[in-house]
């Protein structure tokens, strides 16, 4: 299930763009897929993303999975509480289960990433 005013990309990360900064997670198809997450391997705050490179590592009773940086920003924040309660992903990826929020350091990105329509039509495919 998408949610309108997000942007996606193949990978299944999700990006909510409010100004110049940007919160990243993980969408609910992407943590189904996984099945319960048991650990997270955040980025550093401060630390430099490209979009469409590897930035963190979401670990499942099934696999583990790369997380894709959406549009390239400095980490401002991380969601710390995934370090003890990495089941917030499965419980509600759209809200308490970000993973981190960037300072968006190329706007030009956005036109890399599809939304919810778009999204769940890839999903479909």
């Amino acid at each position: 299930m998408a949610v309108e005013g997000l942007l996606y990309t193949k990978e299944h990360e999700w990006a909510k763009i409010e100004g110049n900064s940007a919160t990243i997670g993980i969408t609910d198809y992407a943590q189904q897929q996984l099945g319960e997450i048991t650990f997270v391997e955040l980025p550093e705050a401060g630390s430099q993303l490209q979009q469409s490179e590897e930035f963190a590592v979401i670990e499942s009773s099934k696999a583990a999975s790369d997380v894709y940086a959406p549009l390239s920003g400095k980490v401002t924040e991380i969601n710390s509480r995934l370090e003890t309660e990495p089941e917030l992903i499965n419980n509600d990826c759209y809200n308490s289960g970000w993973v981190c929020k960037i300072e968006i350091t190329d706007k030009k990105g956005v036109e890399n990433l599809m939304n919810a329509k778009q999204y769940e039509q890839f999903l479909k495919e």
